[in-house]
């Protein structure tokens, strides 16, 4: 069966990769600084990452320049597709999309760049979700039509081990930090509108994660759905959240861990997590 739109997404999108090899999703990496070294995000190991953090080395994060979106939306032009569909991360957090629409005015088929509003896995289901029926046969229309179901039922919370990595990134004020860790509050955050606002806020981790898995709860209903914890050097932690929460759902589709994108990492900071709620149907 012929494959007549190509997907494209981003790194902080955390589709595995041999998902995205089986169905063909193309993945654009944004750029990381790590002291003085230049890198895409897949190259720079978390650990190594995550030592830089706590060392107080400059970490820095940045949007794939626009030739990265030319040379691969011309390869799936090339490729004989009808259109190609481009899915990033928030603009709200990100200037990513820009340089999507710059290489798109260059390309020969459609090409549709669409602002997810979200990040991390909650924004990778949706990608798999369009994949999957890209890889069927499904026309332009009909690709877009599950992608936005799919975008708009979606839930994602991060929690932050410390306020202090989310001030350097200018994510929350400095004072607003210092404050939190003072008291040792340990916030649970959602993306509103394409931005981080405060869900939840508990006195040290256990609190603050239960109120998480609370709300993942609440939020996943009863239908089928699926289920993504992320972390970034939280493997044990993201493992019995994920554990926690599926066995409170009557129908998880795909329950998965992973480690988060090395550029959400560089926000949030070591010992975060986030959590995706995909409603499957």
């Amino acid at each position: 069966m012929r494959k007549r739109v190509a997907i494209v997404t981003d790194s902080t999108a955390s589709v595995p990769l041999e998902v995205a090899d089986q169905l063909g999703i193309n993945i654009i990496q944004l750029e990381l600084r790590v002291g003085d070294h230049y890198n895409d995000e897949r190259r720079v190991p978390h650990a190594t990452l995550a030592e830089a953090m706590r060392n107080g080395v400059s970490v820095e994060t940045g949007e794939p320049p626009p030739p990265a979106f030319y040379w691969n939306y011309s390869d799936a032009a090339a490729s004989g597709v009808e259109a190609i569909i481009s899915v990033h991360i928030s603009e709200g957090m990100s200037k990513t999309c820009q340089s999507a629409r710059t290489a798109a005015a260059e390309i020969g088929v459609p090409v549709y760049v669409v602002d997810s509003r979200l990040v991390g896995l909650s924004m990778g289901y949706a990608v798999i979700a369009a994949a999957e029926a890209a890889a069927s046969g499904a026309s332009p229309h009909n690709v877009m039509s599950v992608l936005d179901r799919r975008l708009r039922s979606t839930n994602q919370m991060v929690y932050v081990d410390t306020l202090e990595y989310l001030a350097r990134s200018g994510r929350i004020g400095r004072a607003q930090a210092m404050l939190g860790q003072a008291l040792s509050i340990k916030p649970v955050l959602t993306l509103q509108g394409g931005t981080l606002d405060q869900l939840a806020k508990g006195m040290g981790p256990d609190r603050a994660l239960k109120k998480a898995v609370a709300a993942a709860v609440k939020q996943a209903g009863n239908g089928p759905v699926d289920v993504g914890v992320e972390h970034f050097q939280f493997e044990d932690r993201a493992k019995q959240t994920l554990e926690e929460i599926c066995s409170k759902l009557p129908q998880v589709r795909q329950a998965t861990v992973q480690e988060t994108s090395a550029i959400i990492g560089a926000h949030t900071g070591p010992g975060a997590l986030g959590i995706a709620i995909s409603p499957a149907s």
